[in-house]
C-alpha cells in the first residue's frame, strides 16, 4: 500500500471523538496519524493501520 506523508487515511471505524479521517504526519515501522475530528496524533503499527484503512486521499501537493 502506497501511503506518503500528508495523505488523508479513512479508517473503517471511528475514532470516539466520531471523526474517521485521519493525516498521515510519520511512515515507516509505524505511522503517525493525526485525528481530523480533535487534533489527537497516536503511533500505530504499519500492519495494524494498512489492515484499518478504507480510502487514500493524496495529497495534492506529493502528486
Amino acid at each position: 500500500m502506497d501511503v506518503q506523508i500528508g495523505d488523508i487515511l479513512t479508517m473503517k471505524k471511528a475514532h470516539p471523538c466520531g471523526e474517521k479521517q485521519w493525516q498521515v504526519l510519520r511512515t515507516g515501522a509505524d505511522f503517525r496519524l493525526k485525528c481530523l475530528g480533535c487534533g489527537h496524533e497516536i503511533m500505530v503499527p504499519r500492519f495494524k493501520a494498512e489492515k484499518n484503512i478504507r480510502t487514500i486521499t493524496k495529497n495534492p501537493s506529493t502528486d
